[in-house]
């Protein structure tokens, strides 16, 4: 019947057939655009969840060190180091200094291991004061050197206003957090140096 229907319109059988080849390829070709659209699509979503996936990674693996300095009584304060990151780190240092301070204060020698997740105390004592002096009010700031993966990090300085009278401590209170993660010392000429003489100094003055 179709062919009759054919016929009677005038359209060779013989044209349809050479027609087919050009409908199969073109309908390829549609096919092949569509899945290839789909190729994109499924590689871009893949691109952006291994970047999403190593991202998470780096941040869960990084070392990053949170610190804080809290006021027990008027005459007593401590340093909390929290460990935010899942890595374990070796701490080396700590440091403490008026922001005015181009030199620190305060360069206390460490070799205590802190486990990702948990936190490192200890009392500061007289060395807040020894920053301070016995009448302050103004700005300190921490910092802390540490070992992690077998390099070197510092954090950047914790800042907290500070209010001393009669050596008395009677505010402190942070400012913010860190503006910068930690760097790393190895490949920094600079910082190595800088490091190099804190600790001298440090030994120094510990000997």
């Amino acid at each position: 019947m179709h062919l009759q229907w054919l016929t009677q319109h005038g359209i060779p059988f013989t044209l349809i057939v050479e027609y087919i080849p050009l409908l199969a390829t073109v309908t390829t070709t549609i096919l092949s655009i569509v899945l290839a659209r789909a190729t994109l699509r499924y590689a871009e979503a893949s691109d952006k969840s291994l970047a999403l996936a190593r991202e998470e990674f780096e941040r869960q693996w990084s070392p990053e060190l949170h610190i804080k300095l809290e006021r027990i009584s008027s005459r007593q304060t401590k340093i909390v180091v929290t460990n935010l990151g899942k890595i374990s780190v070796l701490l080396q240092m700590v440091q403490l200094r008026q922001l005015s301070m181009a030199v620190p204060s305060l360069r206390s020698l460490l070799n205590e291991p802190l486990v990702g997740g948990y936190t490192w105390t200890d009392e500061l004592g007289q060395h807040l004061f020894a920053c301070t002096g016995d009448d302050y009010e103004g700005q300190i700031a921490a910092s802390v050197t540490f070992y992690a993966s077998g390099r070197m990090y510092r954090t950047d300085w914790f800042r907290f206003q500070i209010q001393v009278r009669h050596g008395e401590v009677h505010q402190l209170n942070p400012v913010n957090i860190a503006a910068r993660r930690v760097q790393t010392l190895d490949d920094d000429e600079n910082l190595q140096q800088e490091l190099s003489e804190d600790v001298v100094k440090a030994k120094a003055a510990h000997a």
